[in-house]
């Protein structure tokens, strides 16, 4: 069995500038963010697939691309893998006080909390948890709440990411009714802004029916990229058995008429929906 120690050394020996791998030899952190995307989607994939087998090696090539930074960082004196590794220890110790009382790795809490005092706890460590990164960024200088979310976070995922951070300064819906009537005026103005042909004005207006549906998933306490998958997957495979169906029948796809095509949807439905 190889050892993390293993891992690094084989990360190092890739990039040696006179004996190690010509493609790592002229990468940096720019030309892997990509494939860093890419494993994690991977990642996520495996795991909706309950495919344990499949999740490990994902993990590992996961991990190779924290590795792949961190010999970069120690290339550049900037940081190294053990760096890397005691910052989120600490990190994580200092958010949580309530299983590290005296913020140390040892510490631990003298008697195992009861399911009242676990539930009642919950709540304060939600606030907790807010005002310790908030510190956090008062620290490293951020003038606004949302200074640290990443812009190239996917739009969904950033739409929820500054919906929670509004909401955690107060800055938010009072209950779900407010969302569901700003989802019937936002699609009001984009029905509006299509009967006038002003296109710039119908990506506006789309982009803030997205928004708001977004907002309506964290109301529900609904992951939006979850369910969105959730439907991609849905659509694919209904939209795949309509396919079967009409190479079975002998039918061309595009010889079917709209009538045809919601019929063998219908039946498509029925049939992938059951299993």
């Amino acid at each position: 069995m190889y050892s993390i120690d293993d891992l690094l050394t084989l990360m190092s020996r890739l990039r040696e500038p006179e004996y190690g791998c010509p493609w790592d030899q002229v990468q940096n952190y720019k030309t892997i963010a990509p494939s860093t995307l890419e494993e994690a989607y991977e990642v996520v994939d495996a795991i909706e697939q309950g495919d344990l087998k499949q999740l490990r090696e994902e993990l590992g090539d996961l991990l190779f691309q924290v590795i792949f930074y961190s010999q970069l960082g120690k290339e550049d004196n900037a940081f190294t893998f053990s760096d890397i590794v005691s910052e989120l220890t600490a990190k994580l110790i200092r958010r949580h006080p309530h299983v590290f009382p005296e913020g140390t790795l040892a510490s631990r809490l003298t008697a195992p909390l009861s399911d009242n005092e676990q539930a009642a706890s919950e709540a304060k460590i939600k606030a907790s948890w807010e005002a310790i990164k908030q510190k956090e960024r008062d620290a490293k200088g951020y003038q606004s709440v949302l200074d640290d979310i990443p812009v190239n976070f996917p739009a969904i995922m950033r739409a929820y990411k500054l919906q929670k951070r509004a909401s955690s300064v107060g800055f938010d819906w009072h209950d779900i009714a407010g969302v569901y009537d700003k989802m019937g005026e936002e699609l009001q103005e984009l029905q509006q802004a299509q009967a006038e042909a002003d296109k710039q004005a119908m990506e506006d207006e789309l982009g803030d029916v997205l928004f708001t549906a977004v907002n309506l998933s964290r109301h529900l306490k609904i992951d939006p990229e979850k369910a969105l998958r959730h439907a991609n997957q849905k659509f694919e495979k209904r939209f795949r058995a309509v396919e079967t169906q009409a190479c079975e029948d002998g039918v061309e796809f595009l010889d079917l008429d709209q009538q045809a095509l919601n019929h063998r949807w219908d039946m498509a439905k029925q049939t992938v929906d059951k299993k």
